[in-house]
């Protein structure tokens, strides 16, 4: 008797071991086997061409530049209520005719495109607009009236999101707001003192976002056309994307602040409102984009890669 125990509990145990193999089999299986496609969604595409007229602005044609390369056009709309004075000083820059004939002297890989005086020896000397002008790295929260954020976390910053179309970050507790370091933002170039740059000298972001340098650069504005005349140059093959010689720069045509032209030789140009419902499901398209292609959506997005649409006026 108790041998036939002893057996039976033996087939008893086996048949266990047995079921549990299986079941890990089939476990294993199902965690192989590819898991269904996200649901189909509305792509950025079908948002903005479903997007109402109402949700676009049109470019303000006194704070746009106009950088006339060989190539082409860069259009460039500056951002007054985050570094005023810079701008201003921009503007007249411009309008005494100081960046004509310079030129784009450094293309970094995956860096800045920076254009200005290559001269360091015999520098082209300034009329009424100033050389020198205090850092404009942050500004006081409350000056942002037009703030919307994004729902992800950031990693160097509190909140980020976009203000008045210009990607932008902010802490409550200091009470400060910036512009971030996103592709096609503009910089003043500066030396090691802060209040060393006036905008003389600027650069473009053309390479994956170098966040590192917000709050210790002034950013002015943004490139909202002809931003490839930019990304594309030649790189340059000194220390930090610099050209070696002269034959190597860019030259600058001219650079016209929009308004000062005939209302024909304007680029006629819009942005969408980055606080429009649109521009809401825009973002949101690009943090879970819909199968059959994305097999996992992120489910999140990074400030620096959600883009903010420019067309061409209808």
């Amino acid at each position: 008797m108790d041998a036939c125990k002893a057996n039976t509990n033996g087939k008893l145990i086996r048949a266990a071991v047995a079921a549990l193999a299986c079941a890990a089999t089939a476990a294993g299986a199902l965690a192989a086997a590819p898991s269904a496609d996200p649901p189909a969604r509305p792509t950025a595409a079908d948002v903005i061409k479903a997007s109402k007229p109402s949700e676009w602005r049109a470019l303000d044609p006194a704070n746009t530049l106009y950088m006339e390369l060989p190539s082409g056009r860069v259009v460039i709309e500056l951002a007054p209520v985050f570094a005023p004075i810079h701008v201003a000083n921009i503007k007249t820059l411009a309008r005494e005719n100081y960046f004509d004939g310079l030129a784009v002297i450094r293309s970094q890989d995956n860096y800045v495109a920076q254009w200005g005086d290559a001269d360091e020896k015999n520098p082209r000397p300034f009329k009424t607009a100033k050389p020198k002008l205090k850092a404009e790295f942050t500004i006081p929260l409350k000056n942002d009236t037009q703030f919307t954020p994004l729902p992800d976390r950031d990693g160097y910053a509190p909140q980020v999101g976009h203000s008045n179309g210009f990607p932008s970050a902010r802490d409550p507790k200091s009470g400060q707001a910036w512009l971030t370091h996103c592709y096609g933002m503009i910089g003043v170039g500066r030396d090691t003192d802060a209040d060393s740059g006036g905008g003389s000298s600027l650069y473009a972001v053309t390479g994956h976002a170098p966040r590192h340098l917000d709050r210790n650069i002034t950013v002015v504005g943004r490139v909202v056309g002809g931003m490839a005349l930019l990304s594309t140059l030649p790189r340059g093959p000194a220390p930090m994307g610099f050209y070696e010689k002269p034959e190597q720069n860019v030259p600058i045509k001219s650079v016209r602040v929009a308004a000062d032209l005939p209302e024909a030789e304007r680029s006629k140009l819009e942005v969408m409102r980055t606080d429009s419902a649109s521009y809401k499901a825009v973002v949101e398209a690009q943090r879970n984009r819909g199968g059959p292609w994305t097999k996992v959506a992120a489910g999140y997005i990074e400030l620096c890669n959600a883009s903010i649409p420019v067309r061409e006026q209808k």
